[in-house]
Formats: C-alpha cells, sequence, structure tokens
C-alpha cells in the first residue's frame, strides 16, 4: 500500500540503513504496521549484551495523514516504543498460576526504566488528508522490529515476547 511504502521509505532513508556503518555488534531491525488508519514504520539499532537487547537508536516514519500537531505524534511515537520495549525485555512475561495472573503490579513486573531509554527519532509523512489515529499505533511494530535486530545478532528466530535473547 502507498502509504505502507511511504512510512517505511520515510524510516529507512532518515535511519540511514544500509547505507551508514554501525558500530560492532549492531544490528538493523525493520518492521510497518497499521492500526488506528496510521501507519508506524521503525528501524532499529541494537546489539545484544549480557542477554539482554540495548537499543542503539530508533527512527520511526509515520504515515497519519494530516499532522495536526507534530510534537504530539513525537511524542507518542516515543512514548510507545518506551512502552513496548516492556514487552520485549527477558524476564517480563506475564504468567498465570491456578488460572491467577501472578504480576499483581510493578514491583512484580519490570517495565521499563530511564536507564532504558533510547533516542527515538520520529519523522512524519506530509500529508494533507484527513487525520487518523495516534494514541496506539507506534506500540505494535517495535517489539517485531528489535526481535528482528536480535534475530541477526544472534542468528536465533524470535517468536515469542518477551524475547529470548539467551
Amino acid at each position: 500500500h502507498p502509504r505502507h511504502k511511504a512510512a517505511l521509505q520515510l524510516a529507512v532513508d532518515q535511519s540511514g540503513y544500509g547505507k551508514k556503518t554501525l558500530p560492532p555488534g549492531a544490528h538493523w531491525g525493520v518492521a510497518v504496521h497499521e492500526s488506528f488508519e496510521s501507519v508506524v514504520a521503525y528501524v532499529v539499532e541494537a546489539s545484544v549484551k549480557d542477554g539482554k537487547p540495548v537499543i542503539h537508536k530508533v527512527t520511526a516514519g509515520v504515515h497519519c495523514n494530516l499532522c495536526v500537531n507534530p510534537r504530539t505524534v513525537e511524542a507518542q511515537v516515543q512514548g510507545s516504543a518506551i512502552m513496548a520495549l516492556s514487552t520485549t525485555l527477558p524476564g517480563n512475561a506475564i504468567t498465570l498460576k491456578d488460572g491467577v495472573v501472578e504480576q499483581g503490579n510493578f514491583n512484580d513486573y519490570g517495565p521499563a526504566r530511564i536507564t532504558d531509554a533510547f533516542d527515538v527519532a520520529v519523522h512524519i509523512v506530509p500529508s494533507n488528508d484527513p487525520p487518523k489515529g495516534m494514541g496506539e499505533p507506534g506500540l505494535p511494530p517495535f517489539a517485531p522490529a528489535l526481535a528482528n535486530a536480535v534475530r541477526r545478532a544472534t542468528g536465533k528466530v524470535q517468536r515469542e515476547l518477551p524475547l529470548k535473547v539467551a
């Protein structure tokens, strides 16, 4: 679809994917997803250290049609990427025991912390078409993009969350 292609191409172009040299041990991961009629593509630069993914940089391409407030879209996508990181971190599985969720609060589940934060550059595809939703679209494509980078770093295909890096 042209909107998917535009968001993906913008993220790829702005990230330098395939054109710049990554630091030793770092790898690219790419994913694109549409939800709420908006498209978000991520290019993730990541490595693996001590059995945990390390994100160096994230570049997002967003196609939400007419962007009324670019700073709000930027903040939403940045926050979504950090929130999505919580679902990928090793040890962050939601588990059940006797039909009851074992993680009752954040003391039982380790969300991403400020020390896990990374740079997220957000780029918006110009459009004059009617605006679309930008609440959640930045969350779904992050995990697959990171999983693709982790696969390239470890050789292990990632098929579930949280990621099995080690």
